[in-house]
């Protein structure tokens, strides 16, 4: 009998899980999407081979399971399911990945005051690790009870280590954020179990928190006082997807995996789903380099400004002199927004998409960005009207912060396009 192996849910269009199980060798892994009243005909089937349990039903299979690793009965909670014989039987191995996606990160528990976010079965793991781990304390926020969300501010904004276990910035709901690390000024590390989007809005604030703000020249200037850096350890949740993803393999078909193949497949899968986005100047390169890592990397290649065009029905120029620049800001928002929802492309934005903070925001959280340097003397400013004299120094001043606050990395484009996107190219394989 041809055994079933897959990911058990609800709604799963947001998982990278049949990719990695197949990087494991598990080819007919699939995705299972049913209805909380299909969960008990679905699980009595005699050709389950093995199968992962996502949200929301890691506590509803346990009343299906005929037996539960010890384990996995001390969380309270069980993500993967395996046929034995005639009995189904239950394991947590979300705990293994979630300690190692910490150990990676280099974030102890140990003595600390842990703060978790949630109460559904991943916050079930990540209390589990906390007790392993010897927390001195831990708390768990909910949206109702003692420790709902106003008491996170009030009494408890000592905490050290933050865990977000909610689904709050997931795919497709990227907006979300189920806390402010500003309102939280003692926390030192934040641990996203969230693995798509690469960077949920909670890990953009903690890079952000950093940095210098972009705007701290002129804060200075009027005398205020700019935000205080800090410095908060992080890690996003694919590390952890593909180690317990591992562990399940193990389980699955009864042999052991080097801790190696998790490095391998997480460097492989990030770099597959991880966009490369440019930004720079007006003229600095962004398309044509950008054309030449789509064929180095095998991406697809996004240029912003011609799907702005096909979404308008109309050239730029005409946005411009029709509508007005906050017209075509607004729509370059939109457009940037929906192409940043995908994953594993390379796009090239236009040279004001930094200039809103959302945009700026959006190009990260699924993506590597790169800033094109120039010259000035250097940028063709024919048929650019925002580009002409004068006009162009003062862009650069009032963009050049900008550009270094999207940026994870930049590059001096006064080579051949090859040559650029070949620099870019291997910085970002290496990361």
């Amino acid at each position: 009998m041809e055994k079933v192996y897959g990911l058990l849910g609800r709604t799963l269009g947001h998982s990278w899980s049949v990719p990695i199980h197949r990087a494991f060798g598990c080819e007919g892994y699939r995705l299972i999407e049913l209805e909380p009243d299909q969960l008990g005909d679905f699980l009595r089937r005699e050709d389950i081979g093995g199968l992962n349990v996502t949200i929301p039903y890691k506590r509803e299979v346990m009343k299906f399971c005929d037996e539960i690793d010890p384990a996995a009965a001390d969380i309270g909670s069980v993500n993967t399911l395996v046929r034995r014989g005639e009995k189904l039987v239950g394991y947590n191995t979300d705990i293994g990945g979630f300690c190692y996606m910490l150990r990676r990160a280099g974030i102890s528990l140990k003595g600390r005051k842990v703060l978790v976010l949630g109460s559904g079965g991943a916050s079930l793991t990540a209390q589990a690790a906390a007790r392993m781990e010897g927390a001195r304390e831990t708390v768990v926020i909910s949206r109702r009870g003692e420790n709902d969300y106003e008491a996170l501010y009030a009494r408890h904004s000592d905490g050290e280590v933050l865990i977000n276990a909610t689904p709050a910035g997931m795919w497709p709901n990227l907006e979300g954020q189920p806390a402010d690390l500003r309102r939280l000024p003692h926390v030192t590390a934040a641990a996203d179990m969230i693995y798509n989007p690469g960077r949920t809005n909670l890990l953009l604030q903690a890079e952000e928190l950093e940095k210098p703000s972009p705007y701290r020249g002129d804060l200075l200037r009027l005398g205020a006082e700019p935000e205080p850096i800090r410095h908060i350890r992080r890690t996003g949740g694919l590390s952890m997807l593909v180690h317990q993803a591992k562990r399940a393999e193990e389980l699955f078909f009864d042999k052991a995996i080097p801790d190696g193949e998790t490095e391998r497949i997480t460097a492989r899968l990030w770099r597959d789903m991880t966009n490369l986005v440019l930004v720079g100047m007006p003229g600095s390169g962004k398309t044509t380099v950008g054309r030449e890592l789509a064929k180095l990397s095998g991406k697809p290649f996004v240029d912003l400004d011609e799907e702005i065009v096909k979404k308008a029905g109309k050239s730029i120029p005409e946005i411009f002199a029709q509508e007005g620049e906050g017209a075509f800001r607004a729509l370059e928002n939109q457009v940037l927004a929906e192409v940043c929802a995908k994953a594993g492309q390379v796009v090239a934005t236009g040279g004001g998409a930094v200039l809103w903070s959302e945009n700026r925001t959006a190009m990260r959280r699924t993506g590597r960005v790169y800033c094109l340097r120039r010259r000035l003397e250097d940028l063709p400013t024919e048929g650019r009207p925002l580009s002409q004299g004068a006009k162009l120094e003062e862009m650069e001043r009032l963009r050049g912060p900008l550009y270094d606050a999207a940026a994870d990395w930049s590059v001096q484009n006064e080579q051949s396009p090859e040559e650029t996107a070949g620099q870019i190219w291997r910085d970002f394989c290496e990361c």
